[in-house]
Order: C-alpha cells, then structure tokens, then sequence
C-alpha cells in the first residue's frame, strides 16, 4: 500500500462515519457537548474544567497571559478563568487539550516529534491569528484564535493514524499531480469531518477551508484572511507544510501593508510580546 492507498483508505473510513480517536479523547469531546447546552452556565463549566487537569491548568493560565492583562491577571481558579474568557474560548482550550491528547496517544518518537512540532506551530497561528484580529482586522479576536488552533486538525489526525499506515508521510515520493489529489481534497474530507465531531461551529471550519482552498486578501477581510496571515507569519513551520523553505521565506517577506499610520510588520513587532506569552499559555 502506498501513501495515495493510505489516504484514500481513511478518507472511505471518514466517509462513512468511521473516526478513530484515543480513548483518552472521549472525555474532552464530552465536555465539549456539554458545553454547547445551552442551560450550561459557568458554575457547571467551572466544574466540568475542573474533572480535567490539563484543560483547567491551560485556561487559568491563558487568563493569566498577556493577552488578557486588561484583567489585572493573579487568576487562580477556574470559575474566575471561565467567566473572564468566556464559552468562545472555553471551547477553544477544550479543543485545543483534544488535539494535544491526539498527540500525546502517539508512541512512536518520530511521529511524536512531528505532532509536538505542528502543535508549536498551530499554537503560534492562533496567537498569532488573536493579535491581528484584535490590532489589525478589529474582528472577533477569540473566533480567530479558536479557527488557528484547530486549522491543522486534520495533520494531527493523520499523524495518529500513522502508526496503522506509515507510508502517510512519505511525500517525498509524491509526484506533483499526487500533492493536488492527496493533500488538498483528503485533507478537506478528513479535517471537515473531525471538525464537525468536535462540534467546531461552522463560522470557523468555513475559515479553515479557505485556508487550504482559498487566495489570500490583504489586508485581510475575512476570518479565512487572517488565518492565512498568521499561518504564513508563523515563526514554527508545520512539520507536514508541502512549501518549500525558500517559498514560506518569500511569502512571508511579502506579507505587510499599511494599518493607519504602521504596518503590519510594525504592528506585529510590538505585539511580540503578546504573541510569545499566548502561544506559552496555550503550549502548556
């Protein structure tokens, strides 16, 4: 079996409503249903938070960032957390522990080292995608994080299915024509059908379908826009970006335009510091 076998294989699964998660993702994608009830106030998702660790750790952490300084930081519990981020990024934080729950049930180093890698680089574009919202487009800051945690959804499940078919990442091997069939309508079935398992509303998955689909528009309209901003401004490269180094190098040289009386390059120089403590909270 070879690689364009291996994706069509798991692409007939997906199809037919076959998605394989580790065990230890059931309890975040319930937490994640409970959380779109909408008699669910903050008391009770104060209290689901509080039944996982690492999801409770990450939000009060992210409450304590840079980011959300506004609010005097010192949080220290979860109830406090929750009402100062809101539901929209609870369910981002809750995802997000999904994703790294897909990485960490990986137990060959290799495929290990390649999650860990295109989760620094999904955190680092939801940082990344919250600041240009927030500085650059003036829209919905969280939604755009939210839509940069989740856009390498499908990798991270590709990755965790590598160990049943390894020769998933063997793109070396790929012809051109391969790229265009494997990589762009496998990846769309497969990250379309996980993100509707995760409940991700549609406002985010239409964003992450530009991404791999769309044409970027600066300065960026749409949330789709902004998702392919930070993507190409990401200082960690996704292990499974098909570019070369010499073409993300040129993209991103490309990438500025003027805001005002700045440019984007300026703006972002002085949100460093906001972007390097986002993604920390969120690499927790």
């Amino acid at each position: 079996m070879n690689r364009t076998q291996a994706l069509s294989r798991i692409v007939e699964q997906v199809r037919q409503g076959e998605l394989i998660f580790p065990t230890n993702v059931n309890a975040s994608i319930k937490i994640q249903e409970a959380l779109n009830d909408p008699d669910c106030g903050i008391e009770t998702a104060a209290n689901l938070v509080i039944t996982e660790p690492l999801l409770a750790a990450r939000l009060v952490a992210i409450a304590n960032s840079v980011a959300y300084s506004r609010f005097g930081g010192g949080v220290t519990n979860v109830k406090t957390a929750v009402t100062i981020l809101g539901f929209t990024t609870l369910r981002s934080i809750v995802i997000s522990v999904v994703i790294r729950q897909l990485s960490l049930a990986i137990s060959d180093p290799q495929l290990r080292m390649k999650a860990n890698q295109l989760w620094e680089h999904s955190a680092n574009v939801a940082a990344l995608a919250h600041v240009i919202a927030k500085k650059i487009n003036h829209a919905d800051y969280e939604t755009a994080m939210f839509a940069g945690i989740v856009h390498e959804i499908a990798g991270f499940y590709l990755l965790s299915r590598a160990h049943e078919f390894p020769m998933l990442l063997d793109t070396e091997n790929s012809s051109s024509g391969d790229v265009d069939e494997i990589v762009a309508s496998p990846e769309a079935i497969i990250g379309q059908a996980v993100l509707k398992k995760l409940m991700v509303p549609s406002v985010v998955i239409k964003a992450v379908e530009n991404l791999w689909n769309g044409l970027l528009v600066l300065p960026p309209v749409s949330l789709g826009d902004i998702l392919m901003v930070a993507n190409d401004l990401a200082s960690v490269i996704s292990p499974l970006e098909i570019r070369s180094k010499k073409i993300l190098a040129q993209s991103t040289s490309e990438i500025d335009f003027f805001v005002g009386d700045a440019t984007l390059n300026e703006i972002m120089a002085e949100s460093n510091e906001e972007v390097r403590s986002l993604t920390a909270a969120l690499l927790m």
